[in-house]
């Protein structure tokens, strides 16, 4: 059954990239997934993470995990985010969040292209160059599925081994 356009979802997420950190030796982050209800959270700016919140929230499938790429293209190309609010410090803060361990996030290392197809828009197509053969290979909306499979999976062992 499809939600309707008007209901919220509970179990959503919100993918979104960001400059590396190491929390380990070896170990790069460079982008994150949490919890939509994690939007809410005090310490992240409101009223701005309450609206993409409710963005991220209406009409989606359980479990759907949502790229910001993504809630952009759905933004009119980014046009209506002054409206719902400041993505760029919502993030910073739900990121202070995650590194200050006050928030559940699940911190990623995806490659340059899978970053890429992330902060692309669901679309789009992110062309490399490929030194081996001398072309240009396209990423498009099929490889960026593939990565958000491989993202729902490492989501699926964490909460595995988070499981009481």
């Amino acid at each position: 059954m499809t939600p309707s356009a008007h209901e919220p979802t509970r179990e959503v997420y919100l993918l979104f990239a960001h400059e590396a950190y190491y929390p380990a030796p070896a170990q790069e982050v460079n982008t994150s997934l949490v919890a939509a209800a994690s939007l809410l959270h005090p310490q992240v700016r409101q009223p701005d993470g309450a609206r993409i919140h409710d963005c991220l929230t209406r009409g989606r499938r359980q479990g759907e995990i949502v790229p910001l790429s993504t809630l952009t293209h759905e933004l009119d190309g980014g046009a209506r985010w002054p409206e719902i609010g400041d993505w760029e410090a919502v993030t910073a803060n739900l990121l202070q969040l995650i590194r200050d361990r006050q928030c559940d996030g699940l911190g990623l290392h995806l490659s340059e292209i899978a970053r890429a197809l992330m902060c692309a828009g669901p679309h789009s197509e992110v062309r490399a160059y490929e030194p081996a053969t001398g072309r240009f290979r396209a990423y498009g909306p099929t490889e960026r599925s593939k990565v958000l499979d491989e993202v729902g999976r490492q989501l699926a062992r964490a909460q595995a081994g988070y499981a009481p």
